[in-house]
């Protein structure tokens, strides 16, 4: 198998300081990430003991600001640490960036004092997040979630259930949308949650055919008491705010998708270089070297995708059109290159013995989560036509 710290990928990092970021990174990644990556996903063990080494090492809030504990870093720098991350394990990867966007709403849209008292122990305190907007019957159409919050004195009271939530169950906080009046976008409130909160309960988790370690499940929230202090902006702001994070999130996976697409490359080339039939490599054969050719270039455009997104982000300029692109071609060359890498072993690639099948079964859940790519097409499309006529 291709060891990724003696090939890594080439990366074009700002400064010294995420230079040296990169080197803490991969060192845990061969230490404590990698080496047990296919043994405890087949088993779906959820690897919480790394997330609370992650939160040590300040990799849990690199985006956010230094004074609440965070790591002052760009975007830019911040979604190459996802991909190194999902290379190495998919689960770790996208549940650091599941942990982010459940801090979005907090960070940009909190009172000083909301930040001051939640932010640090979010950050790097050693807390695991979750987001919660998704419902049974509210996927794409999110605007038409129906788990109520009902003002009572100075609290909400909050019913209704939530579904497709990764680390439900097993996270210490939940950014929860929840509507406070009427239909609509504008009837949504966003709120912070903690996890022991009465009320909360969360189903048995999904059974997935990929990320088996990533627990997903349904919450159900029966009259969960929650204090006015921890709604996160106006009334009715929940849904813009959602709709920012999600600009934000959509980023990360396809920096995600990246990852595993560049982990299932490593993994076709080398067998494709040791792998010899009639009497030479396999990858000495034209239509595999196609192959290889078209995998590696799907990959470095779709990294340029999202780096160049995140650069328009970190500028301060609209970025949400690009965040989709970067979502919709970086997951469906995952599924591609996925594909492709279990085509290039053959009969091995369709075998638990390798890691390509696992890794062909996880590019499959990112082309649907955090927005369908259907709805990535209409959000594009929106930007370059405009609304749809009714």
């Amino acid at each position: 198998m291709t060891d990724r710290a003696v090939q890594p990928v080439e990366r074009q990092l700002p400064t010294e300081e995420a230079r040296d970021l990169f080197a803490l990174v991969r060192e845990l990644v061969q230490r404590e990430i990698a080496p047990r990556a296919a043994e405890e996903e087949d088993a779906g063990h959820f690897p919480r003991e790394v997330f609370t080494l992650l939160s040590e090492s300040g990799l849990l809030g690199l985006p956010y600001d230094s004074e609440y504990g965070g790591g002052d870093q760009p975007y830019e720098v911040y979604l190459q640490v996802l991909e190194e991350l999902a290379a190495a394990r998919l689960t770790v990867g996208l549940g650091v960036s599941v942990h982010s966007l459940a801090c979005h709403a907090l960070a940009g849209y909190g009172t000083k004092e909301q930040r001051t008292d939640h932010l640090p122990a979010m950050l790097g305190g050693g807390l695991l997040g979750a987001y919660c907007l998704s419902e049974p019957s509210s996927g794409s159409d999110a605007a038409s979630l129906r788990t109520k919050a009902v003002r009572d004195g100075g609290d909400w009271v909050i019913t209704g259930t939530k579904a497709w939530i990764t680390h439900g169950g097993l996270a210490d906080f939940y950014t929860v949308l929840a509507r406070t009046g009427g239909e609509g976008a504008r009837g949504i409130t966003a709120f912070l949650v903690p996890g022991d909160a009465e009320g909360l309960s969360a189903a048995a988790p999904e059974r997935k055919m990929g990320m088996k370690g990533s627990p997903t499940a349904q919450l159900h929230f029966d009259g969960v008491r929650v204090p006015d202090a921890r709604r996160i902006g106006d009334e009715g702001q929940g849904f813009a705010i959602a709709l920012s994070a999600l600009d934000s999130g959509r980023l990360g996976i396809a920096a995600c998708a990246i990852g595993v697409a560049q982990a299932a490359l490593d993994e076709a080339l080398s067998y494709a270089t040791e792998r010899k039939q009639f009497g030479r490599p396999i990858a000495d054969f034209q239509g595999l070297r196609f192959m290889l050719a078209d995998m590696a270039t799907q990959i470095e455009a779709g990294r340029a995708l999202y780096l160049a997104a995140a650069r328009l982000r970190d500028a301060g300029r609209p970025f949400s059109r690009q965040a989709a692109m970067a979502k919709l071609f970086c997951t469906d060359a995952a599924m591609r290159v996925t594909t492709d890498a279990v085509q290039v072993l053959g009969g091995y690639g369709y075998t638990a013995d390798f890691p390509v099948e696992r890794l062909m079964r996880e590019a499959k859940v990112l082309q649907i989560v955090e927005g369908t790519n259907q709805i990535q097409r209409m959000v594009i499309a929106r930007h370059l036509a405009g609304p749809e006529s009714r």
